[in-house]
């Protein structure tokens, strides 16, 4: 298996954003009343309602079956495979609030054996590294091994989950070469940190949230666009935030539903995950595409039945796969230009999610 060193954070090229920020007094007031910070990336989501809680779920997810330490360390790795400097620098000052040492942190970064970790929470590492740069995506064998290392299946269900959420909200960021938290990043490696470390849970205890939701079933789970996959997180409530983007991408928007199964699909085949591929035809096929125009589509990157301004969607989703930061953040905004904003914006939240999909669906292998 190919296997290239993951580039550091001073090593990403990143340009201007590529979307304004939009300030929406009430989701703002939303997010701090659950005892959310306001990022970058909310500000720029803003404008729609599934991608924005998906977006708030990507960094205020709790996990229940694995350790946060574990997640936490997850969550840096997967950014750092996936070139954003927004959620890299993010995360590793995150790290850093919660008492990580410089020198761990770049033994995590470096993949440098440390005594810190032990075997176990090695194999985690080598795991999400893998899962996140999906080349190719890990399958039973990987999975199997994590079991007989003693991680249940649903630590398992879970650390795909988070890394598949992970690659979502890395795309998002990415694409939107959203501007990197530098306040957050300079406080987490000064002298006052201690305060941060005080204040990140006390705002998270005595905010009222949202009421609690129980996990869905896999019967629950199952139904609705890409039900399979996401069905294996069946207890966790994983399963819902996935179901709740899935949902949320493909009801009515400025896309087409046509033009968003057929990202799916591109995204699908470019991975090699016939679970997702074959999700995102059943759909195409319920729109009123021949097997014939689909594969044409997937083939070309070009399908007549979408509308003119959609003509540049699959070439571009097929490169959201596998890029590098500052030249998809060049054709990102090149799309824009075809597109207009709220048009981009959903794109941007579907190749991602599609991203994430994919990975998720390794859970079927």
């Amino acid at each position: 298996m190919e296997w290239l060193m993951a580039v550091l954070l001073s090593e990403i090229q990143w340009s201007d954003p590529v979307l304004p920020a939009v300030h929406d007094a009430s989701w703002e007031a939303e997010l701090k009343r659950r005892g959310a910070h306001v990022l970058e990336v909310d500000r720029r989501v803003a404008p729609s309602r599934w991608l924005r809680e998906a977006a708030y779920e990507a960094t205020n997810y709790v996990p229940v079956a694995l350790p946060e330490r574990l997640y936490r360390i997850g969550s840096m790795v997967t950014a750092q495979e996936n070139s954003c400097r927004y959620c890299y620098g993010a995360n590793r000052a995150y790290m850093k609030v919660l008492g990580y040492s410089e020198t761990f942190i770049q033994q995590v970064e470096r993949d440098v054996q440390t005594a810190e970790l032990d075997d176990k929470e090695r194999a985690y590492i080598v795991f999400c590294r893998s899962l996140a740069r999906s080349r190719p995506r890990p399958a039973a064998a990987e999975r199997a091994a994590l079991l007989q290392l003693g991680y249940t299946p649903a630590q398992i269900g879970e650390i795909a989950f988070a890394i598949s959420l992970g690659c979502f909200y890395n795309r998002v960021s990415t694409l939107l070469a959203c501007p990197p938290e530098q306040k957050f990043e300079r406080m987490a490696s000064g002298p006052f940190r201690w305060l941060l470390a005080l204040a990140m849970p006390l705002m998270k205890k005595f905010a009222p949230g949202r009421p609690a939701e129980p996990p869905l079933d896999r019967a629950a789970l199952a139904a609705g666009p890409f039900g399979a996959v996401v069905a294996p997180l069946a207890g966790l409530r994983a399963g819902n935030v996935m179901k709740a983007a899935l949902d949320g991408s493909f009801e009515t928007g400025v896309l087409s539903r046509s033009a968003k199964a057929l990202m799916f699909a591109v995204v699908a085949r470019t991975l090699g995950c016939p679970h997702c591929e074959a999700a995102a035809i059943h759909m195409l096929l319920e729109e009123g595409l021949s097997r014939a125009e689909i594969e044409s589509a997937m083939a070309t990157l070009r399908c007549p039945r979408l509308a003119q301004r959609e003509a540049g969607l699959l070439a571009w989703a097929r490169d959201t796969v596998y890029y590098e930061p500052s030249s998809i953040q060049q054709k990102t905004r090149a799309l824009g230009a075809e597109l207009g904003a709220d048009a981009l914006l959903e794109a941007i939240g579907v190749a991602s999610l599609a991203n994430g999909t994919v990975r998720l669906a390794m859970l079927l292998e």
